[in-house]
């Protein structure tokens, strides 16, 4: 399996933390937030691990990965990064967003998954958000459910929907071998779109949620793996402070 850490962008959001440093590459406790996500997928057997690598690119010293080179990163959004490593995805691959740290529990539980495509969500989001003061509840990447199937993906979602769950995606997808086929096939017919494309102006601004949005409106089934275990998301000061609490 592989590893793909979509790790291109600056993390403005942290403000000084990260003026002239990739956002993956903050210190938590002693180790980059990308060398505890590296470690943490070697432990768990996955050591073909490739990052995709954007602003202030230079400042990666990893011999243990292949890097891929996303030097349009301030031209588009987390898809784009996708596209840049697209030659990547073949097999069983497991994509991550750089910005996030979770413990092995999570990660085995989303590894367990034998459906083509699936997503880690989080049916108790919400209960991080009264720590996360300074990153608003609404910019959530939330997913709409009916039981077990998703309905929608999108940051616009309410918070409550009667009837519905709805969860946050962790920004970790499994494929396999059949998953990634089917993702590329979408690849390649979408690259040619124009105009909006679901929460995004255009499709060189959208999101990962957007892509997956599109496979269900598509018709393509996309497994929500329910995860339980410690994992959060790193956007903000008060984000890395809480990571620095939940990981030692």
């Amino acid at each position: 399996m592989l590893g793909l850490i979509l790790a291109a962008g600056r993390g403005s959001r942290l403000s000084k933390l990260s003026d002239r440093l990739p956002k993956s590459l903050v210190n938590i406790n002693g180790k980059t937030l990308i060398q505890r996500q590296i470690s943490l997928l070697q432990q768990n057997g996955i050591s073909d691990i490739t990052v995709v690598r954007g602003f202030e690119k230079e400042k990666f010293h990893h011999n243990d990965v292949n890097f891929v080179n996303d030097d349009e990163f301030e031209e588009h959004e987390q898809l784009g990064s996708l596209i840049a490593a697209e030659s990547k995805i073949v097999n069983d691959v497991l994509i991550l967003f750089g910005d996030i740290l979770f413990d092995s529990n999570i990660l085995n539980q989303i590894l367990n998954s034998k459906d083509d495509i699936s997503v880690a969500v989080d049916l108790d989001w919400q209960e991080s958000y009264k720590e996360r003061t300074d990153n608003p509840i609404e910019l959530a990447g939330k997913i709409l459910l009916d039981d077990q199937k998703i309905i929608q993906l999108s940051e616009k979602l309410p918070i409550k929907k009667k009837d519905f769950s709805i969860g946050e995606f962790l920004g970790i997808i499994k494929l396999t071998s059949n998953g990634s086929k089917i993702l590329r096939e979408y690849l390649k017919k979408l690259k040619y779109h124009s105009g909006r494309f679901h929460d995004a102006d255009s499709f060189k601004m959208a999101k990962l949620t957007d892509l997956l949005q599109h496979l269900v409106e598509s018709s393509v089934k996309i497994k929500p793996v329910f995860v339980k275990g410690k994992w959060c998301e790193i956007d903000t000061p008060i984000d890395l402070e809480r990571a620095k609490r939940l990981f030692q």
